[in-house]
This record gives C-alpha cells, structure tokens and sequence, in this order.
C-alpha cells in the first residue's frame, strides 16, 4: 500500500518482522521520485514545505528489473461483444498506457538468510501509446511517480492521486498473477496460496483489478472470480476519520478507469441485491452500506465487501469498527472482523537507535529479547532494583544530553538536560491535540508571570509535526507553537522554569534521536480517533512515560503496565459519545477563567503583532464548538502534568516507572502483530532456509 508517517512507517516495521521471522512477506509501491516534503520554519514561525528528491543522488540498494515490467492503462472506452456461447466479453480500446517498471529492494531479517522484497513501481512511457512522443503524455507519465500525495483538493489532484493509487494495484497484481502462474497452471488456488493485505483504503482497487484480470483476462465466471478475491483479499483500516475513509468522484473514476468502474457498479449492484434478500427492506441499512452513493465511490465499504478479513489496529479501533463505522457490516459479516494491534521493531527502534539501553538491558537479560518480544518481561524482575534504576537513570541522562545537543544545533536554543522533557512527535492535526498542549503551557507561563512566588520544575516541551501543505488549521498551530516558544525561550522571567521547542522536518532519523531522550510520551489524543498510533510505543520502549487519554494502543499501554505507571486523563470515548450532542464550548471559555485568558492571547496579538493571526485557531474552538474536545479536557490535562512533575521528582520511583514501561514493551513488538497476521489471516508458512 501506499503510505506515509504513520503507515508507512509501520509497514516498514512490517517488512523487517516478516523476515526476521521467515515468512515470504513482500510490499508492493510506488518508486516516488520525492517524499512528502522537507520542512522548514520561516523567521516569522511559518511551516514552508520544499521538495525532498529522496532519489536526487539515487539509490544503491535498489534493483531495477525492466523484464518484469507490467503495462496499466487509464481512460480509453470498453467495448462489448459475444461469443457464440453468449458470454459477454470486454474489450478497452483507446486507452493511454503506461508502464510500469519495478525496483526492488532486499529486505533481510535479523538473524536469518530469508530475504524478501519491497517493490516499488516507477512509470515510464509505453512505445505502443500513440501518443507516446506527445510533451502532454511525457508529463502526465512523470507526474503519476513524481510526489507522494499530491494535493487532492482539486479535480486535477484527484485525477492524480486516483491514477497514482490504480498505477500500482494494477501492477501489483498483474506481477502477482504471473509469479503465480510460474508455479501453478491455474489460477484458481490463487486464494489458497496468495495473501493480499491492503494497508487502508489506497490500495482497494485490489478487488476490482483482481476481478477485471480473471474474468477479462483469464475467462473467469464472475462467480468464480469473486469467490477468488474474497479468498485472496483482506483488508486493514487505519482510521476512523471521515475525511480519511477516500471517496471518489463518479465522474473521475468513470472516466479514468471505464472497466473498473463497471465491475464496482456490478460489484454494487448484486451486493445490494444480496442484502436486500438477506435483510428485507431496510432501506436506510442499505444505503449505508452502497458502495456507490451520492455520486462518490465509498473505498472503504468497496474495501469490507470484498475483503475475507477486516481488521482495526488496536482493541479500542477495532471496537468502533464494529460498533459504530462499519456497525451494519458487523451485523452482517460478524465473522470477518479482528483486531491485529499495531507494532513497531525493536531491533530499529531500541537495539539501533538507542545503544546504551540495549547494553543496560544486554547486561540484565541477555540479548534474545531482540528476536523473541516475550523476553521483554524478564526486566521485570529487576524494576525494583535500586542499582538497576540508577542506571537506567544515567543511561537516561546520557540520551538527553545527546538529545539536548541535538536541539541547539537544530533549533539554537540551549536546553538542561536535568529538565523533564516532554515530546509530542507526530503530524499535526486536530485531532492529535497538540493545541491542548501549548495551551497548556501558555496556562502555565501566564501562571509565571502574574505571581513571582509561582514555582514549577523545570520542563522542556518539545514539540515535532509536519502539517498537510492544504491544512491551514495546522498549519496556523506549528505558528502558534513557534511564536510561543520564541516569547518564552527569551522571557528572563520563564527561561529557568519552561523551554519550547519545535524540530523542524521530524522523520525516523529525527526520531532516532528524539525517542531515547524523552522522558514524557505525550499521546493527547481525542478519545475514539487515533486508531492505534505506534509513536507511544517507541517512546514506551525507550522508557518514557505516558501522558494520555483512552485512545488508541494506549488502552492497552494501560492495561500492561498499570495506572501506576501511566498518567491518563480526559474524557472517555463513552464520556464523549453522551455529551457531544448537548456539548457547549462557549461555557467552558466564559466558566474557566485560565481559557478565557489563554484563548484570548489568540486574538490579543500576544503571539503576533498582527492580532488577526490566530483568529482562525480561536473560531475552530468557538464558531466551529471545539471539535475534538480540547476545552472539555483541558483542566485534566493541567492536572496531569501537574501529577507528572510532581512524580518526576522521586527519581527512583520515576525509574522504576521507565522500566516497567520497558519490560512491558515486548508486547508492541511488530513481531507479535505479524505472527497473529499470519495465525488468523494470512495462513502462511515459515520458510525453510
């Protein structure tokens, strides 16, 4: 699938599990020619995105395999004819091709000779298009491997983006058809030795690209080339976010891809038939579940029709999956649904990046925790040890000064690494809330400046996020951030108590650096959004400690390690659920004077000579009534920090809570989510090797 931060990030830890456990899993992508963007903060705390050509220098580990290529083809016209038999058959005439061209990158495991492959799609002109030679068709080829998630606000961007998403299924699946070909003469066992995972709704046009190649291109009923891909098929939802689950425009699919569209009408057509006979006449339970409504194609319902398995990333997700997104899918289908709660690696994410924690845990529990996530749990034994937390303690000390020097050269300010330093690293949105957190800490540095007698520890807040280029709300956030930090870095009055900090252009090598040196994991998410998120288990497994709501992985963060080990706060997603039709933002900004003074440095040009500038953040919370909550849950959040300093200063206490945190990780291992892939979905064996 295609993926970025977060879902690429995991199928990252995805691939390097599956060879390191001997399983043939292989990825399927694009070859872009740039990522998402670099990110750098202008002199007035503005986001400016420029272009990353991750390929500007090329890319040695990669294998360019031109005699595998596959050829994909958009627009054009199908037409229908019969046989004598009175089949119908399909013909696309017209079409403009492209070719597909894979490269392909070794994955190797820790510890094994299995070696699989990510393969990635580049686009190249087709000598038998006709208009191959044409600057439009030149352009139109590079564009479609060019940028990773292009700006689909406009009908040119979704043509693009829709053309980027078939480009690679189609390859993807004409290579898997011939690689299986190549060791069986049908393909009718194809469900029984292919498992085809689509990482969140991208990659859906999996069922009906597999759906067009056996019935137009190897004479399948459509019977039998359904019963085929539901075998074949599963599906993984990564969001619950409406404007997250791709719908797409009938014009633009109809045009771009004819054929396609066709089976998705069919496709539509005798799942509703089928339904209808299956349930009567529950007409508002259909329309819900239509693939095709409102003159958009609904990926994700096309995605739970198609699909054998459909599972959540975390137990809390995959409740609102069955309860609530796709409630009237689960009423039907109860058997297709499972939760497969996300995981990272360890031998990335502390073996790697964090050196002298695997040393520390080396010298107390031998190193097979590395490969067998279950060996985690043996650190529990020595949580209690003084000796062993003083040392974590200076292994802690010793990734903050690394961290520390980090900052100043990035960002210029000095930070004291005997602070708590609390991150919240993630892409900026609403949802995510980091706008609770430096209004938070406004709350605290006005505290500092009205009463001289006001004491705090000292905190370094440190802020990584990267906004979507069309999302001016975030994008004003990462300003507010700024503008905040550079008032208070440089207020006499403030600087011995609070640091604000915002790294700019965060990815995996930041990551590296940031995640062992924080002490605070922030995970303030609004109840019932994040699906799972996999930053809390990294900081987890660093030994930091977790500041969060009831949302996502960090249900089951507060089941392993115990509310003795965690901080949580805020409302629940039942506590949300009752009130968000009767909730009223206005009453808490005229009840709570600490909002009423904070929310009003937004337009009291306290951040900016220009008191216009964050007006936009003030009326999401007012005209819009606060979304996601950020007013309900802003006195527990104050509360929660308070409980997080006052822990931080029982260092032994607070060490002990960082290794309990550890020992627990090993359930976050991605090794255990992929085992349990392969147990309840995938049926895969171990290779021999």
């Amino acid at each position: 699938g295609l993926g970025n931060g977060g879902l690429g990030r995991l199928a990252a830890c995805f691939m390097d599990s599956g060879a390191s456990l001997n399983y043939p899993l292989n990825g399927n992508c694009i070859r872009y020619k740039s990522c998402l963007f670099k990110q750098y903060i202008d002199h007035d705390g503005n986001q400016v995105e420029v272009p990353d050509y991750w390929l500007k220098y090329g890319n040695p580990w990669e294998i360019r395999k031109p005699k595998h290529s596959v050829e994909v083809n958009f627009y054009g016209q199908i037409e229908t004819s019969y046989d004598a038999k009175g089949d119908m058959h399909f013909q696309h005439v017209n079409p403009i091709r492209i070719v597909a061209v894979p490269y392909d990158m070794a994955i190797i495991g820790a510890g094994t000779k299995t070696t699989n492959t990510l393969r990635l799609w580049s686009a190249e002109p087709s000598e038998e298009s006709g208009t191959a030679n044409t600057r439009d068709y030149l352009s139109l080829v590079d564009d479609i491997t060019e940028k990773l998630y292009p700006d689909d606000s406009t009908d040119e961007g979704k043509y693009l983006r829709l053309m980027q998403e078939y480009f690679f299924v189609s390859a993807g699946i004409n290579s898997i058809v011939r690689s299986h070909l190549k060791q069986y003469p049908s393909l009718k066992n194809l469900g029984r030795k292919v498992a085809i995972q689509m990482n969140d709704t991208h990659p859906v046009l999996v069922i009906p690209e597999l759906l067009r190649v056996l019935m137009d291109e190897y004479a399948f009923s459509w019977d039998d080339a359904w019963e085929i891909v539901k075998e074949t098929v599963s599906y993984t939802n990564h969001t619950v976010m409406s404007e997250a689950l791709e719908k797409w425009p009938v014009p633009i699919i109809s045009n771009l891809l004819p054929r396609i569209y066709m089976i998705i009408q069919e496709t539509d057509r005798r799942f509703t038939q089928w339904v209808s006979e299956r349930c009567g006449n529950d007409h508002e339970m259909i329309q819900r579940m239509k693939i095709i409504k409102d003159n958009q194609v609904h990926m994700a319902n096309l995605a739970v029709i198609g699909s054998n398995h459909v599972n959540g990333v975390a137990e809390i997700h995959t409740e609102i999956l069955k309860n609530d997104l796709f409630r009237d899918f689960y009423h039907i289908f109860p058997e297709k649904f499972t939760n497969k709660t996300n995981g990272i690696t360890p031998r990335r994410w502390m073996l790697y990046s964090n050196p002298q924690l695997k040393d520390l845990l080396d010298k107390k529990i031998g190193r097979s925790y590395a490969v067998n996530y279950q060996d985690f749990e043996k650190l529990m034994a020595y949580t209690g040890s003084k000796s062993t937390q003083n040392e974590f303690l200076k292994v802690k000390r010793q990734r903050k000064e690394i961290l520390a020097a980090y900052i100043y050269r990035t960002c210029g300010v000095a930070v004291d690494p005997d602070s708590i330093f609390d991150a919240q690293a993630k892409r900026l949105h609403a949802y995510k809330r980091q706008l609770l957190n430096i209004m938070q800490i406004i709350y605290r540095y006005e505290r500092i400046k009205e009463d001289p007698n006001y004491w705090m520890p000292k905190h370094t807040y440190i802020f990584a996020a990267k906004a979507a280029s069309s999302y001016t709300f975030a994008k004003k956030v990462i300003k507010l951030i700024n503008n905040v930090a550079n008032v208070i870095n440089n207020d006499p009055d403030a600087k011995d108590m609070i640091k604000v900090v915002f790294l700019p252009n965060y990815n995996v090598s930041m990551a590296e650096v940031l995640v062992p040196g924080t002490d605070v994991s922030e995970q303030i998410s609004t109840a019932g959004k994040e699906a799972s998120g996999t930053g809390c288990m990294k900081f987890m497994m660093n030994g930091a400690v977790t500041i969060g709501t009831m949302d996502g992985a960090n249900v089951e963060i507060d089941r392993l390690v115990g509310r003795d080990n965690d901080v949580i706060f805020g409302l629940s997603v039942d506590d949300i659920n009752r009130i968000k039709y009767s909730y009223n933002a206005r009453e808490y900004y005229e009840k709570d004077e600490r909002i009423h003074r904070v929310m009003d440095t937004f337009t009291d040009a306290v951040w900016s000579q220009d008191p216009d500038d964050f007006r936009l953040i003030f009326n999401e919370l007012m005209t819009k009534n606060d979304e996601f909550f950020v007013l309900a849950d802003f006195d527990a959040y104050v509360k929660a920090q308070e409980k997080i300093e006052e822990l931080y200063q029982d260092r032994h206490q607070w060490a002990e809570m960082c290794l309990v945190n550890i020992a627990k990780s090993g359930y976050f291992s991605s090794d255990r989510t992929i085992e349990q892939y392969v147990k309840d979905i995938w049926k895969v064996k171990k290779l021999e090797v």
